[in-house]
């Protein structure tokens, strides 16, 4: 897999125009959706390469991450004249990112595409490391390929019309490469402090955060080993996305990993000898920002079955990624049912 390019922008005119440049296209797309296209296009509206640009919009949010918004926007580029020498940006969160490199990778067989990620979980996860994909029959990203962006942009302008919320969500998969990388990162993520938002040192945290994740995906660009470490907190995360969508009140994806990473901590914990202050204070650290979600033990075999369906199982085994310590990473872990049921309530009784 071919390596893409993360640039840290100065300026994103400048640094866009120049990613637009060095690709040799004969049409330029713009994706967004209703959310980017109000917010974020007004940043780069006075761009030279705007003018040529074509705008394609798609509705917001991860509902609309499915089969019919990519059909729409495979017909969006094929009523409008792409060929394979096409050139799509992806500006948006990482629902733009996943839908927009898929359906590049996929419109006649793959055209080349840059994400300029506008959310924070966008910018350390989504757009980086090419995954792209689509949700499909209640399962998160069910259906996608590899398929690396040529460059990806990062751009810390675009956080400033993000929400708390929303800051939050992307905040917890840069807690994630905290864990997995030193002690000193992990606890400087712990510090950030979100009651005066320091957008200039949060750009630096992103780029440390970016740089984690690239270099796994380096070793590992087919998640067939180390890159698995990417997975802490994401197997019980996952499931509780999934069961937060089945019960009508669906959750940002980085608050499900916050509490997967609880779950996960707790059998780092038991099963690999995670330290126990660790566990404590990265658990306080998401009680306070993130709350918890809500369920009770008639619920545990519904979430169980949501966990089976993860795609890292190995043969009908759940998988998980577990922590000896601090960047300890221990991959392939499995666990019984009654285990996890024990887990579940670890995660009740102490969030």
């Amino acid at each position: 897999m071919s390596k893409q390019k993360v640039i840290i922008c100065h300026s994103i005119n400048e640094n866009l125009a120049d990613a637009i440049s060095q690709c040799t296209y004969d049409k330029l797309f713009i994706l967004v959706d209703e959310h980017t296209r109000k917010l974020c296009i007004p940043l780069i509206q006075e761009a030279g390469f705007m003018k040529d640009a074509q705008l394609i919009c798609i509705g917001a949010e991860d509902v609309h991450k499915n089969l019919d918004t990519l059909a729409y926007v495979w017909k969006q580029l094929g009523d409008r004249g792409a060929t394979r020498h096409s050139l799509l940006v992806n500006l948006g969160g990482g629902m733009v990112t996943d839908l927009g490199g898929f359906a590049a990778s996929t419109f006649k067989r793959g055209i080349k595409y840059i994400n300029v990620p506008t959310t924070l979980l966008a910018m350390v996860d989504a757009s980086v490391g090419g995954k792209t994909g689509i949700n499909f029959n209640g399962l998160k990203n069910e259906i996608g390929v590899f398929s690396p962006a040529e460059s990806v942009l990062i751009d810390s302008e675009f956080l400033k019309s993000l929400d708390l919320h929303n800051l939050l969500s992307g905040y917890a998969e840069m807690l994630k490469h905290g864990l997995i990388s030193t002690p000193e990162h992990w606890a400087e993520l712990l510090n950030f402090d979100f009651n005066k938002t320091d957008y200039k040192a949060l750009q630096k945290l992103v780029a440390k955060s970016v740089q984690i994740k690239e270099k796994i995906v380096e070793c590992d660009p087919y998640e067939t080993g180390i890159r698995k470490a990417l997975n802490l907190g994401h197997t019980v995360g996952h499931a509780f996305e999934s069961f937060a969508l089945e019960i009508n009140h669906p959750v940002l994806h980085g608050y499900a990993v916050a509490w997967g990473m609880v779950c996960e901590l707790y059998f780092s914990h038991v099963k690999t000898g995670f330290p126990k202050d660790k566990l404590r204070q990265t658990l306080q650290f998401i009680k306070e920002h993130y709350g918890k979600l809500e369920f009770d033990c008639k619920h545990y075999d519904r979430l169980y079955e949501f966990m089976t369906h993860d795609k890292k199982n190995i043969a009908d085994r759940i998988n998980f990624t577990l922590l000896s310590d601090v960047g300890d990473i221990q991959i392939n872990q499995s666990a019984t049912k009654e285990e996890i049921m024990d887990m579940l309530d670890f995660y009740r009784e102490s969030m």
